[in-house]
């Protein structure tokens, strides 16, 4: 009889992140023979976009979906109310189907897990993704001089530990995040496995990308063959410093003149330029293009490096960017910072150059090792992908963890 499994999540499947970051484990553990409900929450205009696919794809993949509503206002009690409405469906759940494990992506989801656990005796795996309390005070959501948040920051903080006291295993994307957790945590070793953000290499391959398509993008956005580009894959703001990766593309032009900044991005271009035509830079070398999963690959082809700059910061050990693997997959050298695992990752596989800072003087030190990258092997990087971000790898992982668990 197939195992059954509640899987928790307070991301949509219609999000990007979802279809990434959730549905290709589900897919790759349903094959093995688990049984999976999926308890997502969808903002409304994505899941109206984009209902249709994910239902179909669960269908396919014996994925029973029970998707709600993901609610935003007013903005403190609108996630009291849906952390209410999450325990209230998934203990509806239970009492219909009767799970054998409970899987909780991130703490809210670890919050209807917990109520199940003590009420049923039911495993829970803490897939945690992050140190989420402390990421909202490292991203200014949560002063802690307001007394609100100050409470707020204590009550979770508890509610963490006992996550991590309850549950039967933990996921953690990062060794960092995993030495964290020992170290000063009191969390067994053998109670922590590494999965970092995987990518389905299948898709993300540059031997699958014919000129005719690259020479079809190049005169779409008016690039040249002798054109250097940079580009930068997903949303800006947030932990992602836009301005400091400007700076660097606006030094960048003093030695590549034919260099040109791709932002593949569903940021509007007037925002792009906003903060770049300020600093010098011209309109002509930034281009902007929105792209679905599908595209992103193709976009990604143009690039002779890509960069990523993000917000050093405690709750960041534990971060594994979703864009890296898909970049090394394409056998594009990266430009970044070191943050969780990544500089690691970087510098072992010699995919590309990590900064300590964002100081001019880095910037340049970086800018001096940047024709290197132009040498290094396409299969070399994609290689390294499979080392360290194989989906097979993190199904394989997780079908372990699994298995313990359960027997």
């Amino acid at each position: 009889m197939n195992k059954k499994i509640l899987y928790i999540s307070y991301d949509g499947m219609t999000d990007p992140l979802g279809q990434s970051q959730v549905l290709p484990y589900l897919i790759g553990l349903s094959k093995k023979g688990y049984a999976f409900t999926l308890l997502s929450f969808e903002k409304k205009q994505r899941y109206e976009q984009n209902k249709t696919i994910i239902q179909k794809i669960c269908t396919e993949n014996n994925i029973r979906w029970t998707p709600e509503m993901f609610s935003t206002r007013p903005p403190i009690l609108s996630k009291m109310y849906d952390s209410w409405r999450m325990r209230r469906k998934a203990l509806q759940l239970h009492k219909e189907l009767g799970f054998d494990l409970i899987h909780c992506r991130s703490y809210v989801a670890a919050a209807a897990g917990s109520y199940l656990k003590n009420r049923f005796k039911l495993p829970i795996l803490f897939d945690m993704r992050g140190f989420w309390v402390d990421e909202r005070v490292d991203n200014g959501q949560w002063n802690l001089k307001n007394p609100v948040y100050g409470l707020f920051y204590k009550i979770f903080k508890k509610e963490e530990k006992k996550y991590f006291k309850e549950s039967a295993h933990i996921i953690s994307l990062t060794k960092k995040g995993k030495d964290e957790l020992v170290a000063n945590y009191g969390v067994s070793e053998d109670k922590i496995s590494v999965i970092p953000c995987c990518v389905d290499l299948a898709h993300f391959d540059y031997t699958k990308i014919s000129e005719d398509k690259i020479n079809s993008l190049r005169q779409k956005y008016h690039i040249e063959k002798e054109d250097k580009i940079l580009t930068y894959l997903g949303s800006l703001g947030g932990w992602y410093l836009t301005e400091e990766m400007l700076n660097f593309f606006k030094l960048l032009k003093e030695k590549e003149p034919t260099a040109k900044f791709l932002f593949i991005t569903q940021n509007k271009k007037e925002e792009v330029l906003s903060k770049a035509v300020p600093k010098g830079i011209l309109e002509k070398d930034i281009i902007v293009a929105p792209a679905g999963r599908n595209e992103v690959p193709c976009l990604l082809a143009l690039s002779t490096w890509s960069i990523f700059f993000i917000k050093d910061a405690y709750s960041k050990k534990a971060s594994s960017p979703t864009k890296q693997g898909e970049i090394m997959a394409m056998g594009i050298p990266i430009i970044c910072n070191d943050i969780g695992d990544t500089g690691s990752i970087v510098e072992s596989s010699y995919s590309g150059i990590v900064l300590q800072n964002f100081s001019e003087e880095q910037c340049y030190l970086a800018q001096s090792r940047i024709d290197e990258l132009e040498h290094l092997s396409k299969k070399q990087i994609r290689d390294a992908a499979f080392n360290f971000y194989d989906l097979n790898k993190g199904v394989e992982t997780y079908a372990h963890v699994y298995y313990t668990i359960l027997n």
